[in-house]
């Protein structure tokens, strides 16, 4: 049966490579800001489970790829007017982006969101919280009706907690959790919230080939076990 499934998920793959076929070279952008998802190591270059991902993703699907970093509050815009050809940047598949663009099937599970804070005892809800702007922490903390501060990296989420500026900032577990046992001061709250629906790559809506390329691919990797290899090495969440 294993060996029936990932003969079918090869020659959707192949079907969709042809299909695919006009992207001579395919562009991914990324943040470069979010670890372990994807940084910039020492050497300058970008790293991370989604580099890994990435480049994996495009030997299975036999595409040329490139990779283009873009900041966060600007990474959707700049999908759509063409700057790059793919999204692949932590982003959660949730319906208001669904509306701007198209995602893959996700590649990872719904990653718990985590408080953290230099106090075990913060209220979360009548703090001040510190979230990425545009992500899906920033959206829940508005719609709770609870006071928000909004910052353009994650860095600053971090450093408006240490200044004073925040009482805790939510964002993915996977992020949060090195910054607190990395640094004695700060502590993750019990407190955990499960917000959007997994981690997919995002495409414009016209690239529909190419979404079901990179879909053959993604679904190869959960064939296989080397996707859930990757989640478990760099510790992303939960396995498929």
């Amino acid at each position: 049966m294993k060996k029936l499934i990932l003969t079918t998920a090869s020659l959707a793959l192949f079907a969709s490579m042809a299909a695919a076929g006009s992207h001579s070279v395919t562009r991914l952008g990324t943040e470069g800001a979010y670890p372990p998802w994807n940084f910039i190591n020492d050497a300058g270059e970008i790293d991370g489970f989604e580099r890994e991902l990435g480049d994996e993703l495009c030997a299975r699907a036999e595409l040329t790829c490139e990779w283009v970093t873009n900041d966060w509050d600007s990474i959707i815009p700049n999908l759509v007017s063409g700057n790059y050809d793919v999204i692949i940047a932590g982003m959660s598949i949730t319906p208001e982006r669904q509306e701007q663009i198209d995602f893959t099937q996700n590649y990872t599970q719904p990653d718990p969101s985590a408080y953290l804070a230099t106090s075990a005892d913060v209220d979360v809800e009548g703090a001040v919280i510190a979230a990425q702007s545009t992500t899906i922490q920033a959206a829940f903390v508005a719609e709770q009706g609870w006071t928000l501060l909004e910052f353009a990296t994650p860095e600053e989420t971090i450093s408006a907690v240490r200044n004073g500026e925040a009482d805790a900032v939510l964002a993915d577990k996977s992020y949060l959790v090195p910054v607190a046992e990395e640094d004695p001061d700060m502590v993750l709250l019990e407190r955990e919230e499960l917000i959007g629906g997994g981690v997919g790559l995002g495409l414009r809506k016209s690239d529909t080939e190419l979404r079901e390329t990179f879909n053959a691919a993604i679904q190869s990797m959960k064939d296989d076990g080397s996707l859930n290899a990757l989640i478990e090495k760099w510790e992303i969440g939960e396995t498929f």
